[in-house]
């Protein structure tokens, strides 16, 4: 894909426009929090999504590891309600970490659009 000339000449005035003004608005300004800005979003978005992964990973390793060992100790109902709790558990854990991700990276991904336009 290739940046128009006219794309880089807007983003380049947009970036001109704005660091004379962020320098000296910061002086008059009282102290307010600040949103994180756009990499920083896409990073942690991507954070938890990594992040609700490796927890669905652990909780279908350990129900399947106490379903291996009901199996083994002949406990064959218990063995498929532990698997199968693991695997829900596990599936719960990566879809609540894959949308929180998700909402993240693309709140982030409007911040850098808006900076840009």
């Amino acid at each position: 894909m290739k940046a128009s000339p006219s794309l880089i000449l807007c983003a380049a005035f947009a970036l001109a426009i704005s660091i004379p003004a962020q320098s000296q608005s910061g002086s008059n300004q009282t102290q307010t929090r600040k949103s994180p800005g756009a990499g920083h979003e896409i990073a942690s978005g991507g954070g938890d999504i990594g992040k609700g992964t490796a927890k669905g990973a652990g909780s279908l390793a350990a129900g399947t590891g106490k379903g291996a060992v009901d199996l083994v100790t002949l406990h064959p109902i218990n063995a498929a309600a532990s698997v199968g709790k693991g695997g829900a558990v596990a599936g719960k854990d990566v879809a609540v970490g894959t949308t929180k991700g998700t909402a993240k990276v693309a709140k982030g991904i409007g911040h850098g659009i808006r900076h840009i336009f």
